[in-house]
């Protein structure tokens, strides 16, 4: 019998929404995909709701609004490819778009914020959505991320092998599934967040395709050392991130004594950086690593992509896609299977990844 949910992502890249319909009965199987970009406008608000400004919670409200009407669309295009009809869809997982993440902060739980408005997606799609999935995992003292590494030791896990998953969204974590069956999740610092909106500022371009202006240049020793000097990269898992650290006022505060440098160079710096944290953490926790499936939009930058390779020499760095999930269906697809997690109420156990007291069940569900 079909086990139907639909998985809806938008994450810190601010490049727009990723949607999958999949079946997991018996596994996993993808019906559809489908994207829509952020118009302009919206992705502005978003960015500028990242950080504090006048009448921040009139402007979110009406900023998730918008949101939820392109995952609508998104859901539409869904069932349009398939042809399922929404009564078979059992939910939809839709995770918002996170704006601030601060766990454990100021009063020792802290909070994460993803912008959402799951009773509207229930109103425009006539579906159950399921949302909110990290708010359960900080008030039992978890990171609240990440939360894909459970569904990748389903997908990309190997009996008796270690594999690593790393995925590079706007900020890169890694997941280690171990041979012996032991699990760790992290997050590991910056991956596509400074890279896209440096590229954005002097090219005018959403990204840097395949990291082609990165690779033009050689990456300035002296800015990796000052970037790399961030105290958050040292800190031991269970740990998280988001653009409150990695954002554009940081980025200013490091290039103001490499002023000197083209705006090329530092790109190539940027990205020698993302890849370098990555490396870092793997070597740091699992340096015989022989396997690192890639996933997200990094795994489209052939230029990070051969640096992570040339950093690993023992290791076999490779896009999800050859692992049997394209890079952009990774993401959508963990939300529809943590929606299904929700719904069929398992706890997952949180703790080798986000540091929480024990095993919950994440999310919560709005009726159609």
């Amino acid at each position: 019998m079909a086990q139907l949910y639909a998985g809806l992502m938008s994450g810190t890249s601010l490049d727009g929404v990723d949607g999958v319909l999949a079946d997991f009965d018996g596994g996993l199987r993808v019906l559809a995909h489908a994207s829509a970009p952020f118009d302009p406008a919206l992705r502005a608000e978003l960015y500028a709701l990242n950080t504090r400004g006048d009448d921040e919670l009139h402007r979110a409200q009406f900023a998730a609004n918008a949101l939820v009407r392109l995952y609508a669309q998104v859901v539409r295009q869904l069932l349009e490819q398939s042809g399922v009809d929404a009564p078979d869809v059992r939910a939809i997982g839709a995770h918002g778009q996170t704006v601030r993440h601060r766990p454990q902060a100021f009063d020792g739980t802290g909070y994460t914020t993803q912008l959402n408005q799951p009773a509207l997606l229930a109103e425009l799609t006539s579906i159950d959505v399921v949302a909110d999935f990290r708010s359960r995992d900080v008030a039992a003292g978890g990171q609240g991320a990440p939360l894909a590494p459970f569904f990748h030791r389903g997908v990309f896990g190997r009996a008796g092998e270690t594999v690593g998953v790393l995925n590079l969204g706007g900020i890169a974590n890694l997941t280690l599934l171990r041979a012996d069956g032991s699990m760790l999740g992290f997050d590991c610092g910056p991956a596509n967040a400074l890279m896209d909106f440096w590229v954005q500022r002097h090219r005018g371009e959403a990204f840097d395709a395949n990291g082609a202006w990165a690779a033009g240049a050689t990456p300035d020793a002296a800015l990796l050392t000052t970037l790399l000097q961030e105290p958050w990269l040292a800190l031991p898992p269970p740990k998280s991130t988001g653009r409150d650290l990695f954002n554009e006022p940081w980025l200013a505060a490091r290039l103001a004594s490499h002023a000197q440098l083209s705006p090329q160079v530092v790109q190539a710096t940027l990205l020698e950086f993302t890849a370098r944290c990555c490396v870092d953490d793997v070597l740091r926790h699992e340096p015989r690593l022989p396997r690192l499936v890639v996933c997200g939009g990094g795994a489209l930058n052939a230029q990070l992509m051969r640096r992570l390779q040339a950093l690993l020499p023992g290791a076999k760095v490779l896009s999800s896609e050859e692992a049997g999930l394209p890079p952009l269906q990774v993401e959508a697809c963990a939300f529809a299977w943590l929606a299904m997690q929700c719904v069929e109420r398992r706890e997952l156990p949180l703790t080798s990844t986000t540091g929480a007291r024990g095993a919950r069940v994440l999310g919560a569900v709005w009726p159609r």
